[in-house]
């Protein structure tokens, strides 16, 4: 790939590394891309989650569709997977969601969908990626009377909450819920969803002011939503990032459930109803290795890719799988969905609940997670580039893996969206991995950070 498009789009600090400049010539080189072999001109939709930047970003990558003829529908605030879902639904030639996803308030960032709902082929990213750096290479103004025109659509929320509550053949009357939206995108939609589907709903985070996104909520953070449940007797808890394409839930004891026991519940459920094609779950290297016990106790077949809900869902077309998903919250129900959705992934949980009558704990339990340990260490520009050259840090991570055993793990990979070394140790004794983790993040940062 090049110099723009990481694994979930183009992303950066807003007016800073993602200017007005770049957003609108992502714009024309998006529609000059889409357009090629059309005869008429594009329609593409334009949604955005709600931090400060976002109407700036949305505005410009909005001119520089219409300067090339393409007509805009823009959504307003919306969830990425709404725009994906929408695309097939009004007919569109292509989606943008302008959103950061589970970042700060001031990264925002550009996602684009094909026609058929999913994120674009690389070849596709490509394309326009090159238009973008060399503009020359392609006429992109249209003439003054062949301008695309933007409107507005009013029925947006509607539309997509039908869709969701068309997913579950059971109603959530009854349960109790916590639903902590990070100020995000789901604070649009999420009081309609489960307000309509009969849950008796209390709402965290639902507030945006384009600053508060993620901040100290949502499914980075989510002390809150925890500490709500227990003392208010709930029946479980949900949490969504900025865009909510993520779900992590809590169950009514207070203890966090991440994406691999959600797909560990839905999964052993679809397989026991026929719903589960190949009997096969999809998820990533970092997919906890309880999960993977999992699936061997409960004749499930587990294929891991690279990290990122796009590998994840290009393995389960490969494939024609129908389940799959990432520990961070990205869960795909290829059944009702392109791409990962959170509110999708929250019903599906919630609806199980009320079916079996258990509660969610006892659900859950039939995966046993193993301790997993986590450390992000801030990387330069060049150092991202030597940490696949620099042999002291290829040959601490060989020494490590030796040292963890057949009953460990350890990943440690450059972010694709942010200047970070990620570095993830899983194993059955928790001291034994922080140890180890500790002494990798060290060696990185003494090897890789800048200054």
């Amino acid at each position: 790939m090049g110099r723009l498009f990481g694994t979930d789009g183009v992303r950066g600090v807003a007016n800073q590394d993602l200017t007005c400049e770049l957003a609108m010539t992502i714009g024309r080189a998006a529609a000059c891309a889409l357009s090629s072999n059309r005869r008429r001109r594009p329609v593409v939709l334009v949604g955005m989650d709600p931090r400060i930047s976002s109407d700036m970003l949305a505005s410009a990558v909005t001119a520089g569709l219409c300067s090339v003829g393409a007509d805009v529908l823009h959504l307003g605030v919306i969830p990425t997977p709404a725009v994906a879902y929408l695309v097939g639904k009004y007919k569109a030639d292509a989606g943008v969601m302008i959103t950061a996803s589970h970042n700060p308030a001031e990264y925002n960032g550009i996602k684009i969908f094909g026609g058929d709902g999913f994120k674009l082929p690389d070849a596709l990213e490509e394309e326009i990626e090159t238009l973008t750096l060399d503009p020359h290479r392609a006429r992109l103004e249209a003439e003054p009377l062949d301008l695309g025109k933007l409107t507005w659509k009013n029925t947006v929320v509607k539309d997509y909450v039908a869709h969701l509550k068309s997913t579950v053949a059971f109603s959530l009357e009854g349960l109790k819920v916590a639903v902590d939206c990070a100020n995000g995108a789901a604070s649009v939609t999420a009081h309609k969803l489960f307000d309509e589907l009969g849950a008796q709903a209390t709402f965290l985070a639902d507030e945006p002011d384009g600053l508060n996104i993620n901040e100290n909520c949502g499914s980075t953070h989510m002390e809150r939503l925890i500490d709500t449940v227990k003392s208010g007797g709930f029946d479980a808890g949900i949490a969504f990032d900025g865009d909510a394409d993520r779900c992590l839930a809590v169950d009514e004891r207070g203890l966090p459930i991440d994406g691999d026991q959600i797909m560990a519940v839905c999964a052993k459920d679809m397989k026991a109803r026929g719903k589960l094609p190949h009997d096969t779950v999809i998820g990533t290297i970092l997919t906890n290795l309880g999960f993977v016990r999992f699936c061997k106790e409960n004749g499930l077949n587990f294929i891991a890719t690279k990290v990122g809900d796009r590998f994840v869902l290009e393995e389960m077309l490969l494939g024609e799988f129908g389940f799959g998903g990432e520990q961070s919250g990205h869960v795909i129900f290829r059944d009702f969905a392109t791409t990962g959705d959170g509110q999708l992934t929250a019903i599906q949980l919630l609806s199980l609940v009320r079916r079996e009558g258990k509660k969610l704990s006892e659900l859950a339990d039939v995966m046993n997670r193993y301790p997993q340990v986590s450390r992000n260490v801030r990387v330069s520009p060049d150092g991202k580039l030597a940490f696949y050259t620099d042999q002291t840090v290829k040959t601490a991570i060989e020494e490590a893996k030796t040292r963890l055993g057949e009953d460990g793990r350890l990943v440690v990979r450059v972010s694709g969206t942010e200047p970070l070394v990620r570095v993830m140790v899983e194993g059955r004794d928790l001291p034994t991995i922080e140890s180890i983790a500790d002494d990798m993040a060290g060696l990185i940062k003494e090897r890789l950070a800048a200054g």
